[in-house]
């Protein structure tokens, strides 16, 4: 029961930086400078069904949001 062996404790030195340091990393931006070889007619429709499947779900969500603060002023105008 005696032979607990230390662990080595360890010591984070602040240097005052708010990141990692990341410069010895090599250049990964390659991929944003190839573009797409989609055409702007594609890029447009995808565009707009996925803002077609959205506007429902919002719509939903402002008029929960409409209704919780109708309902909140009618309370407190009341009182």
């Amino acid at each position: 029961m005696g032979d607990k062996k230390k662990r080595e404790k360890i010591t984070y030195i602040d240097d005052g930086r708010t990141i990692a340091d990341m410069s010895n990393l090599p250049p990964r931006v390659g991929w944003t400078k190839k573009g797409t070889t989609s055409s702007f007619k594609d890029i447009w429709r995808t565009y707009w069904q996925a803002t077609k499947m959205m506007l429902k779900p919002t719509l939903i969500a402002v008029g929960f949001l409409v209704v919780i603060y109708l309902i909140v002023t009618i309370i407190f105008w009341l009182m």
